[in-house]
């Protein structure tokens, strides 16, 4: 499995599916399984059984984990969905790049 470019917390957007266009912010990175949960994305709902907190039980919606090559990061100073590139800053750490722009995530 290739390292992902995406990770927790970055803004991206959906490029396929039934969300498609969608943004989000990544809730949770699964890289073992290549697979993203973005916020508002691919809902589904959920049976909740009755517990001591949660009396009533019912059904729960939350966001199902979508594949990482169905999103794209969204650069900060475009505002674009972009791919991810990377360059060594000067401080000599590894950054990563937007394609379109070139400035640094």
């Amino acid at each position: 499995m290739p390292k992902m470019n995406i990770k927790k917390g970055d803004l991206v957007e959906v490029l396929s599916g039934k969300d498609k266009g969608a943004r989000g912010h990544v809730l949770r990175a699964l890289p073992a399984d290549g697979k993203v949960v973005v916020e508002g994305v691919a809902l589904v709902k959920k049976a909740q059984r009755p517990t001591q907190t949660n009396q009533q039980g019912g059904f729960v919606s939350q966001e199902a984990a979508i594949d990482v090559s169905n999103v794209a990061l969204v650069c900060p100073s475009c505002d674009k969905a972009t791919r991810v590139g990377h360059a060594v800053n000067d401080e000599g750490k590894k950054v990563r790049v937007c394609k379109k722009c070139g400035n640094q995530f």
